[in-house]
């Protein structure tokens, strides 16, 4: 079972987002600092872990082969950098769909915590969205918003009353392994509890 585990969502917080969707390799960018930060992760014992909405798919504005290329390309500038992430967890449905994967269902998180065997409550889970940490909480981790990507929109505010109360701010993913690097060990291993039951899985 891993005990070191980080959620991050994609777009906006590991690479560039896009209101046009990022659609093909060639628009997948890394944001400045996003890769190195995840290889300092890793080379401190922590597991990544990336959940992602891809309505791109459910609207058919790429196929599953360009998106599998996009994290093709992810994983290779990830290793050029000492870097790595487990796996990629993602939603294909469009918001119409109803599905319980999209954020901020927590059906993504259910399913990593199926994946690898553990209780999700106390992983901290990083977005720049309000659904991001929605989704995560939801499945009892931890909030982290970046001010990155939409998150960039309320830099310097007070976060909206709907963001739930226990939410971390980090000014970009750098800022946030900082933070997370600087804490005792004792407060960095998921509490373990009562297994979270949120609902149906996608």
């Amino acid at each position: 079972m891993i005990t070191k585990l980080v959620i991050l969502d994609r777009d906006g917080t590991i690479n560039q987002d896009s209101d046009d969707y990022v659609k093909s390799a060639d628009e997948w960018l890394p944001l400045p600092g996003a890769l190195e930060a995840i290889a300092r992760l890793n080379h401190a014992g922590w597991h990544v872990v990336v959940a992602s909405n891809q309505s791109g798919l459910g609207r058919g504005l790429f196929d599953v082969a360009a998106l599998n290329a996009m994290h093709a390309k992810m994983h290779k500038l990830l290793g050029s950098v000492g870097g790595r992430i487990d796996a990629v967890f993602y939603c294909p449905h469009s918001p119409d769909e109803a599905c319980q994967c999209r954020k901020p269902a927590p059906g993504l998180f259910e399913q990593i915590g199926e994946r690898y065997g553990m209780e999700l409550t106390g992983v901290h889970t990083v977005g720049d969205s309000l659904r991001d940490l929605q989704a995560g909480a939801a499945a009892g981790c931890t909030p982290h918003l970046v001010h990155t990507g939409k998150g960039q929109k309320l830099r310097g505010k007070t976060l909206p009353a709907d963001f739930p109360q226990d939410t971390c701010v980090h000014d970009d993913l750098a800022a946030f392994v900082d933070w997370l690097l600087a804490q005792p060990e004792t407060k960095v291993h998921a509490v373990h509890k009562a297994p979270h039951k949120t609902g149906a899985h996608a």
